[in-house]
């Protein structure tokens, strides 16, 4: 799997571990910067991933920030862009079970390398289970589309 990989300066040494934790993984990082510990604006990075996303040159994102607000704010203003905000292993598993969010976002200040290791693996290994999900994740895609999600009518599952 493609996974764009972003931060801004304070997500920079989690943005390390995350490339290197994919590509144990067998997974292909495409590094959307920072390059470095020097101040950067986090919707830059935010933007670059999750419009890789949208447009299928990547198949998921990683983005880091000082708590991963920003950046799941900015990404998710992106067209077909399901961003998560994750703390733990139930959420980021969650994130991808039940919502198939597509970009991960992460706090580089509060999480430390073993749980950050332990979000990553979880998250690319989990894939979308569909069933009741599937409907209320296409109420989400009618909502970007501008659309009223209680109009949408799906099959009960």
């Amino acid at each position: 799997m493609k996974i764009a990989v972003g931060s801004d300066h304070r997500g920079f040494e989690a943005k390390q571990q995350i490339k290197a934790i994919a590509a144990e993984l067998g997974h292909e990082c495409i590094d959307v910067g920072t390059i470095n510990s020097n101040p950067v604006d986090y919707p830059d990075p935010a933007y670059l991933a999750a419009t890789a996303v949208s447009k299928k040159q990547a198949d998921r994102a990683i983005l880091v920030c000082a708590t991963g607000i920003g950046m799941c704010i900015a990404a998710n203003k992106v067209h077909k862009v399901r961003a998560a905000l994750c703390h733990d292993e139930l959420s980021a598993q969650i994130s991808r079970d039940h919502n198939d969010a597509n970009v991960l976002c992460l706090s580089g200040d509060q999480i430390g390398e073993v749980l950050l290791r332990k979000m990553v693996e979880v998250w690319l290994n989990t894939e979308f289970s569909g069933g009741r999900h599937e409907r209320r994740v296409k109420k989400i895609k009618a909502i970007e589309e501008g659309k009223d999600p209680s109009g949408i009518k799906t099959a009960n599952v």
